[in-house]
């Protein structure tokens, strides 16, 4: 069975790969930033017989992440999830942008990611086949092929390119991928998306299940294909 470290469990995305993980007998390290306020997960985690836990996490506050670190010791971590993630506001346009809005998209989606690897390295280098998976967005691509989401699709842009460069430098170490889920139903994707967490989540899965060292530093879709940088 794996320990598998979840970023924003407490909804969407991160909240079912926690539960389809449990369910098939793996334990979750679930962190989120508010945990009190976190109903399903804790409801989750009260369910789950000890699979699913629940830690608090801001991964825009580097002195919380090192914090989580702490409580979670010396244990193994063979997933990493980073899952976490913000719209980056509401006012992305070239004409309307809050720029304190894009700047908290880059700490907790760029900056964020990256301290939490820092923070969690040593817990992966003990697992036996480490990987570090970051959900990240087609919008990032320069292939995305309409302008506009200027906090959201550049923060998240970045942390490709973060993440390209701990691939090589972690490279025989932990494998690290990027994955595009989807069009998502969910609070950020909206009821018109094309697909359910349910859906993007177990695909999100198969992905992790199939790359290895040799894949590292590649970005994937949620169904398992190669997304054009």
């Amino acid at each position: 069975m794996l320990n598998v470290l979840i970023t924003g469990a407490n909804r969407g995305i991160g909240l079912e790969l926690s539960r389809q993980y449990a369910e098939d007998g793996d334990t979750v390290l679930a962190f989120c930033r508010s945990p009190q306020a976190a109903e399903r997960l804790n409801e989750l985690a009260r369910r789950s017989e000890g699979r699913v836990i629940v830690y608090a996490m801001d991964v825009g506050d580097e002195g919380s992440i090192r914090a989580a670190a702490r409580r979670i010791g010396n244990q193994p971590i063979d997933i990493l999830i980073n899952n976490a993630g913000i719209r980056g506001g509401e006012k992305q346009s070239l004409e309307n942008i809050d720029t304190a809005d894009w700047i908290e998209a880059f700490k907790v989606m760029t900056i964020g990611p990256f301290r939490v690897v820092q923070a969690f390295l040593e817990n992966l280098k003990r697992a036996g086949n480490p990987k570090i998976v970051t959900i990240t967005t087609q919008i990032a691509a320069t292939t995305w092929p309409t302008g506009g989401f200027y906090s959201y699709g550049s923060a998240k842009a970045a942390v490709n390119r973060v993440m390209l460069a701990l691939a090589r430098d972690l490279q025989d170490q932990v494998t690290v991928t990027l994955v595009h889920p989807g069009w998502v139903k969910t609070d950020m994707g909206g009821p018109e998306a094309d697909i359910t967490p349910e859906e993007s989540a177990a695909g999100i899965r198969k992905v992790i299940a199939s790359v290895s060292k040799a894949d590292t530093g590649k970005f994937y879709k949620w169904n398992g294909d190669i997304h054009p940088w």
